[in-house]
């Protein structure tokens, strides 16, 4: 399908013709959720910790006598029904991550693309270029595209295009290696470079 290519200053400089295979593709909820679930898990610290008896700080001595005080049974003061004592099959540090297999991966990229092209959020830009890094210019020629909630995915990011765009909300700027569908999805609008496209097709066709 074709596209037209537009430039910072809101100017149509061209046409683009982007590949079916990967900005076509219908639409699938399920596979997007299970990406989205995937990064979610893997990004996860894993680092909650509760202390098991052996851990707990005190003594090991019997509280009182087994028989004769008329009470429960105890063998020791840091058991899980204690104040201060332990956690019974408490949260331990781990990794939250688990596999996906790599074309189930490709598949969902090109989904969240396609979503974005078919709900007429993907634009595709000349280049992403400025030549100085002033967020103020770069504010006033996103407001005049209408972009609020935008991700910018060039080839190789400029460096004043980056710190540009830093400290503005909602926009996030990555590499053409580093899109991925959750960040995809959470931002309205999906801007392409030229460059981005060429890169992105090469690796999901």
């Amino acid at each position: 399908m074709k596209t037209n290519v537009i430039s910072l200053d809101n100017q149509t400089v061209g046409e683009i013709e982007l590949a079916d295979e990967v900005f076509g593709v219908p639409v699938r909820t399920d596979i997007l959720h299970r990406m989205v679930g995937y990064q979610l898990s893997k990004r996860r610290s894993g680092n909650h910790k509760t202390k098991t008896i052996s851990e707990i700080s005190g003594t090991t001595k019997k509280p009182f006598n087994q028989k004769g005080g008329g009470r429960a049974r105890q063998g020791s003061l840091r058991s899980a029904q204690f104040r201060g004592g332990s956690t019974i099959f408490g949260p331990v540090v781990r990794s939250h991550a688990y596999d996906m297999p790599k074309k189930v991966r490709a598949l969902a990229l090109r989904v969240a693309l396609s979503a974005k092209a078919a709900d007429g959020k993907l634009i595709v830009l000349d280049q992403a270029k400025l030549s100085a890094p002033k967020t103020k210019e770069l504010a006033s020629r996103f407001a005049k595209l209408g972009w609020g909630s935008v991700l910018v995915i060039d080839g190789a990011v400029d460096d004043n295009f980056a710190l540009a765009s830093r400290n503005m909300p909602f926009v996030d700027v990555l590499p053409s290696v580093g899109a991925n569908v959750y960040d995809i999805l959470r931002r309205d609008t999906l801007v392409l470079t030229k460059d981005a496209v060429q890169a992105l097709e090469a690796r999901l066709k």
